[in-house]
């Protein structure tokens, strides 16, 4: 899977001494596509702070799996430049470059040269959606996936022709058939990762306010996300009851929706700014000294109000005092401190792997405080995974939109976590955790996932994880 790291040529800094990769200036009709507007294009400065040194491309998941260097950062960098400077246009040939790259942001942790690749490749992505147009079974697509996902009450009305689906065995024919990926590769991605669905996923259950176990430490808000609402009900299950039982009185505003990641990621601007601005009114007067959100990839975008929404005059203000407050509940955790006692979970020694989810441990930088928690728990010991920091190829809809890609580092990743030889993977992201179980299932592996906080809950409580329901691939 490891490609070869040879740098473009021998003077960093400089383009490519061979000029066949500018002849990608006409679409694939051979027609010219405009560049970047004048709305936020990639920064000049931003662009200039990287050398070429190829650091990043050892931690680049679609470098290593593609092998191209276009399809690197610092490929995706000189793209950038170039269409600033009017050498070449955004063209499908330029644009499947860009599409290619998962946003892990492994590259920002990596680069010695400190550049800011996420603030590029997010500048990038609405450009291309305003100035690119895609082809039309490509845009009907993305219709499909930015107007159902973001919106839990829109995928609850899914919910039961999908439990049909399962319960009736369909499910199992249309995957034994195969013959959804030979319509459509895309779709069966999509299908491929349909969680099992569970009676709690037909309505929230979690009352507004839930008040602390004793003495009253902090009043904290609480988002329960998209995803993890309908398929993961559990986990914030478990996080209202170790925040309570940690001294937090815990307010879930009835009225907040999806944290706006999902467009976000993928450069639907418009959308994501109008579903910010709906989770910033939906806290406003609550009186919290924290917002808390156990997913990460809807951590690393909440925290990012503050530059989704520089440009609205009403919000802006608005939105970066929402950000400062934002905290994912591990992080949270860890600060303020654990003051109940934790119970051992398992009658022997357990031994867990934790997966590092892409938009806690590069976007967030959190990587020490999930490890910290969990070996607070009596008689648990961690192993790491080879490439610990390498992207499982989730990535938000990523796996929905280059499964080829997505697929092969699944497998990898899953492998990676398999010779550990753990007893059972801990994993903060519900998108992580879907992909994580997929290719679990397509290697006839069965191991439990569960989320740290989930964890953290059972022995709380002085339960133990004799059978761990919901953990393990479905049929």
């Amino acid at each position: 899977m490891q490609a070869s790291e040879t740098p473009l040529n021998d003077r960093a800094g400089s383009k490519p001494a061979n000029s066949s990769w500018l002849k990608v200036n006409q679409d694939s009709n051979g027609g010219m596509i405009s560049g970047f507007d004048a709305q936020h294009p990639p920064e000049p400065k931003l662009i200039d702070a990287c050398v070429h040194c190829g650091f990043c491309l050892s931690t680049c998941p679609s470098y290593r799996v593609m092998g191209k260097e276009m399809d690197s950062p610092r490929g995706r960098i000189y793209l950038m430049d170039a269409i600033n400077e009017g050498e070449i246009s955004l063209n499908t040939a330029t644009v499947k470059h860009f599409d290619s790259c998962l946003g892990c942001l492994a590259c920002v942790t990596t680069c010695p040269s400190g550049v800011q690749y996420d603030r590029l490749i997010t500048a990038t992505r609405p450009q291309i959606e305003r100035n690119y147009p895609r082809s039309l079974p490509d845009k009907v697509y993305r219709k499909l996936i930015f107007s159902l996902f973001p919106y839990p009450n829109r995928l609850r009305i899914l919910l039961a022709p999908l439990l049909l689906y399962q319960k009736s065995g369909l499910q199992k024919l249309v995957r034994g058939t195969g013959l959804l990926k030979l319509l459509s590769p895309r779709l069966a991605a999509m299908e491929s990762n349909l969680p099992q669905i569970s009676p709690d996923a037909f309505q929230d259950t979690l009352p507004e306010v839930i008040p602390a176990q004793g003495e009253q430490r902090y009043r904290v808000g609480m988002i329960l996300g998209c995803v993890q609402r309908l398929f993961f009900s559990r986990v914030n299950a478990a996080t209202v009851r170790v925040l309570t039982a940690n001294g937090c009185e815990v307010v879930i505003p009835k009225s907040q929706g999806c944290c706006a990641a999902l467009p976000h990621h993928q450069g639907q601007e418009a959308q994501a700014q109008e579903i910010a601005r709906q989770m910033i009114d939906s806290f406003a007067n609550t009186g919290v000294d924290a917002i808390i959100i156990n997913a990460a990839g809807c951590g690393h975008t909440l925290k990012e109000y503050g530059r989704l929404l520089q440009d609205d005059l009403e919000y802006r203000e608005k939105a970066e005092e929402f950000a400062l407050k934002v905290k994912d509940v591990q992080e949270f955790l860890a600060t303020v401190g654990l003051t109940t006692k934790l119970s051992p979970l398992t009658a022997q020694p357990l031994t867990l792997v934790y997966q590092d989810a892409c938009h806690l441990l590069h976007g967030q930088k959190i990587g020490v405080q999930p490890r910290q928690l969990l070996l607070q728990i009596p008689s648990v010991k961690l192993r790491e995974p080879v490439d610990a920091a390498l992207c499982c190829g989730s990535a938000g809809v990523y796996n929905m939109l280059q499964p080829e890609i997505a697929d092969a580092l699944g497998k990898q990743k899953v492998q990676n976590l398999l010779n550990t030889g753990a007893d059972m993977i801990a994993s903060a992201n519900p998108g992580c955790t879907l992909q994580l179980l997929k290719h679990l299932q397509s290697q006839d592996k069965v191991i439990p996932i569960m989320h740290p906080i989930e964890l953290l809950d059972y022995s709380i409580r002085g339960a133990k994880l004799d059978q761990v329901e919901d953990s393990v691939p479905v049929d």
